[in-house]
């Protein structure tokens, strides 16, 4: 499998042990970075490579790192056709897919250590989407809802302003 890895510089460390795991599994690793320590790194910037990277076609999965995981996930979230998936525990990260069909695996290093971290990783792509009829119903009125939001803004005024 080709998978696309990105993190802050809160995931770097974690991001690194990913990918020799996915390396030493087989798959094919695609790491968007960062390469390097910078504390002034921002987990948008890294979400955007990674979904970038799927929507064009050239990975097939993707893992997102930053303390939480909460912010990757909330920015890779904003891409159209990413479903990014914040999971902490094994059910969610392999049902996440099955039935939600989940592309991007949100992780936080900061919550999780490195052998659940490897665990959570290895049911994520494991899993496969069951394409059950209630599953693909919910998601088309996902892709709809993603499809009919455009460039909505949400917050007050004064925030709305100042972006």
């Amino acid at each position: 499998m080709r998978i696309v890895i990105g993190a802050d510089h809160n995931g770097l460390a974690s991001k690194d042990d990913v990918r020799q795991w996915l390396e030493a599994a087989g798959h094919t690793v695609i790491d968007v970075g960062p390469h390097q320590l910078d504390p002034d790194d921002d987990y948008p910037d890294f979400a955007r490579l990674v979904g970038e990277t799927l929507q064009r076609g050239e990975a097939d999965r993707g893992i997102l790192l930053c303390g939480s995981g909460v912010g990757a996930s909330i920015a890779a979230n904003k891409l159209r056709g990413i479903r990014a998936g914040l999971c902490h525990d094994v059910y969610s990260a392999h049902q996440a897919v099955e039935h939600d069909n989940v592309n991007v695996l949100c992780l936080g290093p900061r919550v999780v250590g490195p052998a659940l971290m490897e665990e959570l990783v290895t049911a994520f792509l494991g899993a496969s989407f069951t394409g059950e009829e209630r599953h693909a119903r919910r998601l088309a009125k996902v892709t709809a809802l993603e499809q009919a939001e455009g460039d909505v803004a949400v917050g007050s005024a004064e925030e709305i302003e100042t972006s």
